[in-house]
């Protein structure tokens, strides 16, 4: 295929989508100038740097809700950032959205998250808040703008305005922006307006991805069961529906079922609830997305208060479930032991090259000492652990 028919591919593409979706051809570009690629869109090529990136690699090792170790069925960071990018390339799609920029988002949006999942986030904050916090989503930021270093010209993956945008908003507006001053990009990322549709996608599919496969992980362990789930709201209709048609199937048999009913179902209700939020809005442009005073790609009023219910039994019964806490408190305390062991000592000065040499003052080597611990996985983590401090834990 030559070059002039894959532009007309991609610009066919662009001629299906919405006027409000983000046009690759008319991003507001990178930090660093690059040649065009005659195959790939911009957004595309935002995806392949991601997934070719080391950061993204390591989040095979990061935790989810149970440690990578306890069993080889459990969902890691990895797992669950592709289960989130296959629901927003879905969302996307039937909302005649940039399917590619969607990606985009849901693969990075985790790449600053901590070893031992959010119980490692937790203490590095704690640790950190005297030189500016922490934060997985601004440090997702650092991580493809400052910290992966493959590239010969630059720092960084390049990526363009909108990946970044929809990395650091997908959530929603950000009214503390501290952080941003540190953060290179080809422009303001104007962190009080909203993201992209396409942003909003990838955030709901992080919403979703972890109630359903939240549940499964946790039937898998034993810490609840299918009866356990039949009166809660959201997920109960669909338990009672399946052991109703199924009675005598395997247990794993019925989690999948109702699993899958689930997901479909929040698809569904997120996809309906949107085109009548644009039905009302009447966005023109992707601008006017950004300029709306509200988020647009959302539940509906009466899944998200079942959403809400849902997630408060989670949080009971799963995670701060024994099982779970024992193991969380132990990361916690591995993850403030090495904070306090690099900063105070400088454990790791070579690794750390000149940035840490030229450092003359304790914020700059804090931030320094948060990149390399939130770059670790578990296991190196607990292996830096042992070494400095000859300790076993559970976690090991």
């Amino acid at each position: 295929m030559s070059s002039r028919d894959d532009e007309k591919g991609l610009a066919a593409e662009m001629a299906e989508l919405s006027v409000y979706a983000s046009d690759p051809a008319l991003t507001q570009g990178r930090l660093y100038g690059t040649s065009q690629s005659p195959t790939r869109s911009e957004f595309q090529r935002d995806r392949d740097r991601i997934i070719h990136s080391t950061a993204f690699r390591r989040l095979q090792y990061k935790t989810q809700v149970f440690l990578h170790h306890e069993g080889q069925h459990y969902r890691t960071r990895l797992t669950h950032t592709l289960e989130v990018s296959q629901m927003a390339r879905s969302m996307a799609r039937a909302l005649a959205l940039n399917e590619d920029l969607a990606e985009a988002v849901a693969l990075a949006h985790d790449l600053g998250h901590t070893p031992f999942g959010h119980a490692g986030e937790r203490i590095l904050n704690d640790k950190m808040a005297p030189f500016g916090g922490f934060d997985h989503n601004l440090q997702a930021l650092r991580v493809v703008t400052r910290l992966e270093n493959r590239y010969a010209e630059h720092d960084g993956l390049n990526l363009t305005w909108e990946t970044l945008e929809g990395i650091l908003k997908h959530n929603g507006p950000v009214t503390d922006a501290v952080g941003l001053v540190d953060i290179p990009a080809p422009g303001d990322l104007e962190p009080q307006t909203h993201a992209s549709l396409e942003a909003q996608a990838a955030a709901i599919a992080d919403d979703i991805a972890y109630n359903a496969h939240d549940i499964d992980d946790a039937l898998r362990a034993g810490l609840i069961t299918l009866a356990d789930l039949a009166d809660v709201p959201l997920v109960g209709p669909f338990v009672r529906e399946v052991e109703a048609r199924w009675p005598d199937i395997a247990p794993n048999r019925k989690a999948h079922e109702v699993q899958r009913r689930l997901i479909t179902a929040a698809i569904e209700d997120v996809i309906a609830t949107t085109d009548a939020e644009l039905a009302d809005l009447q966005p023109q442009s992707v601008a006017d997305v950004r300029a709306a005073e509200r988020t647009l790609v959302h539940f509906s009023p009466g899944l998200a208060a079942e959403e809400k219910a849902l997630k408060a039994f989670l949080f009971e019964k799963v995670y701060r479930h024994e099982e779970v806490m024992v193991p969380v408190r132990e990361s916690q305390a591995l993850v403030a032991d090495l904070f306090d062991q690099y900063l105070e000592h400088g454990s790791m000065p070579d690794r750390w090259g000149e940035a840490w040499r030229v450092s003359n003052d304790q914020t700059s080597r804090a931030r320094i000492v948060a990149d390399f611990i939130a770059g670790m996985t578990d296991p190196y983590a607990i292996d830096q652990h042992a070494a400095l401090f000859d300790a076993k834990t559970r976690i090991g």
